[in-house]
């Protein structure tokens, strides 16, 4: 049959093929608009933070469901003792001031040595961290890495890097429940947090690896070993003069 003879569509089918088509397109419109909305509410609320002390993390919630109870205080940078944050950088990410969220030569270090052993080694900045423990869920995926890096971004974009270390100092999980520096200094040295000293801030950044297993009160070999290596490295950077520019 020549394509001449071929049978033309009906009115019907050609309803339906613009019917479809309109379908196809409103879906795409709701796609985008509810897209739109929820990258607007994830800005708004990241802003907001700037200001605003979280009432809880991510993190915090999922630990709640697990163990029925947590400890969180939070307080602010002026009531933090100067020897946590520089302790904390020392420990978790000595390029802080100067990196805009992501420190590529340590996960290119961290890729490269994970090819030689089993045990997976990270890189994350505090910045990711925040990020990580303030919006998201525990565990590994692409999905919840692109989340990671989406949301390090705003953090970076919207907060001045003070704020970043003051969120992070008062999310941060240093034992099983107890979240931020507030709680653990009156946990582990019965003092507010403005009172925390050199070696006792060196302790506390020591566990942050893994404060379910690692210890500040009667802490092993390790942590104490790690504490000292902290100290030392606060001294090489200069101690708090190093984060005066924040």
């Amino acid at each position: 049959m020549s394509k001449r003879n071929l049978p033309r569509p009906g009115p019907k089918t050609r309803r339906t093929r613009k019917t479809q088509t309109r379908r196809r397109k409103s879906l795409l419109t709701v796609l985008w608009q509810a897209a739109g909305a929820v990258l607007l509410a994830s800005i708004l609320l990241t802003l907001s933070l700037r200001w605003l002390a979280p009432p809880a993390s991510s993190f915090m919630l999922q630990q709640q469901m697990d163990l029925g109870d947590i400890q969180y205080q939070w307080v602010d940078w002026n009531a933090i003792s100067p020897h946590m944050p520089i302790a904390v950088v020392a420990a978790e990410d000595q390029k802080f001031p100067d990196h805009w969220g992501f420190d590529f030569d340590a996960i290119a270090e961290a890729i490269e040595e994970n090819r030689k052993r089993a045990r997976l080694r990270g890189a994350s900045t505090i910045s990711q961290q925040v990020a990580k423990n303030l919006f998201l869920w525990r565990g590994r995926s692409f999905v919840r890495k692109g989340l990671e890096a989406y949301f390090t971004v705003l953090v970076e974009a919207l907060w001045p890097k003070r704020r970043i270390l003051e969120v992070y100092l008062n999310i941060a999980e240093f034992g099983p429940g107890i979240f931020g520096v507030g709680a653990a200094s009156q946990i582990y040295f019965r003092k507010p947090a403005s009172q925390i000293g050199r070696r006792e801030a060196a302790l506390l950044a020591a566990v942050l690896p893994n404060p379910r297993i690692l210890k500040v009160q009667n802490p092993s070999a390790y942590v104490q070993k790690r504490a000292r290596a902290i100290q030392k490295q606060v001294d090489r950077l200069g101690g708090n003069h190093y984060l005066q520019s924040l």
